[in-house]
């Protein structure tokens, strides 16, 4: 399944963040959920996860791990770490950051420039792409496995709804 949205600004990228993060939560789909995000420079990948991380009762600010790589957020009982892999040097770097005791079966993963850390990461459950065309922004989401189109499948009723 696929799922297209036009996102007008920065307010509508949070706002559909927002929803995918409900969507996220419905029916605990979020446990052990991984979602790969690809866009260039500016696209708003950040601001996605900002709306999703909203959702989950984050309140403070949402800044890229760029440097640190992984951002964690203990939010009650849920954890979400949030990657951004745009400086890795090289894919075997996350190795020795034990990367692969991020992504459990009780946790939610975010993760920016995903292919930098290919052969390394888990698949994905959703993949996410956010395109800049002359104005506004283009996102499309795809499942990649199960939960994932169970995610887009609840994303889609909730958007129906508004």
């Amino acid at each position: 399944m696929v799922l297209q949205l036009t996102l007008a600004d920065e307010t509508a990228t949070v706002a559909a963040g927002e929803a995918l993060g409900r969507a996220c939560r419905a029916e605990g789909l979020h446990e052990g959920l991984t979602l790969f995000l690809h866009g260039q420079l500016g696209a708003g990948k950040t601001t996605l996860c900002r709306g999703v991380l909203s959702a989950f009762g984050h309140q403070g600010s949402v800044k890229s791990p760029t440097y640190t790589l992984v951002e964690p957020y203990e939010l009650g009982s849920q954890r979400v770490f949030h990657f951004d892999l745009y400086r890795l040097g090289n894919p075997e770097e996350l190795e020795f950051m034990g990367v692969r005791d991020y992504f459990t079966p009780g946790s939610l993963s975010l993760v920016e420039w995903p292919e930098r850390g290919a052969g390394v990461l888990p698949a994905p459950d959703l993949e996410v792409e956010l395109v800049l065309p002359d104005s506004g922004r283009k996102l499309r989401l795809s499942g990649r496995s199960p939960r994932g189109e169970a995610v887009l499948k609840r994303l889609q009723e909730l958007l129906g709804n508004l």
